[in-house]
């Protein structure tokens, strides 16, 4: 039972080499972003935007395969972040942090 849940901890869950946190999170920043530069363009251009869905797909592939490199090295990287974030929703100071 021990070694499970050892392999759990040490290999987090997943998507394509990154971790699924990061993952997630990654699609979902990238699709906001998306989005509102999409509405600019239709406020500003009205009916004709020259922005194209396929810039968003290359850029979360490009992010993605960044995100893989850095989490090859280190595979706790997803649960790092969260660690952080959550400490700076408790505003703990970066001195206690490190």
């Amino acid at each position: 039972m021990k070694q499970q849940v050892l392999k759990a901890l040490a290999n987090p869950a997943r998507i394509f080499y990154v971790p699924y946190s990061l993952a997630i999170l990654n699609f979902a920043v990238q699709f906001i972003v998306f989005l509102i530069v999409f509405v600019i363009s239709l406020l500003i251009y009205k009916t004709n935007t020259p922005v194209s869905p396929l810039y968003f797909l290359v850029s979360v592939c490009v992010v993605h395969m960044i995100l893989a490199a850095f989490s090859k090295k280190d595979p706790q990287l997803g649960q790092i972040l969260s660690a952080r974030i959550q400490l700076l929703k408790k505003r703990v100071s970066r001195r206690l942090a490190a």
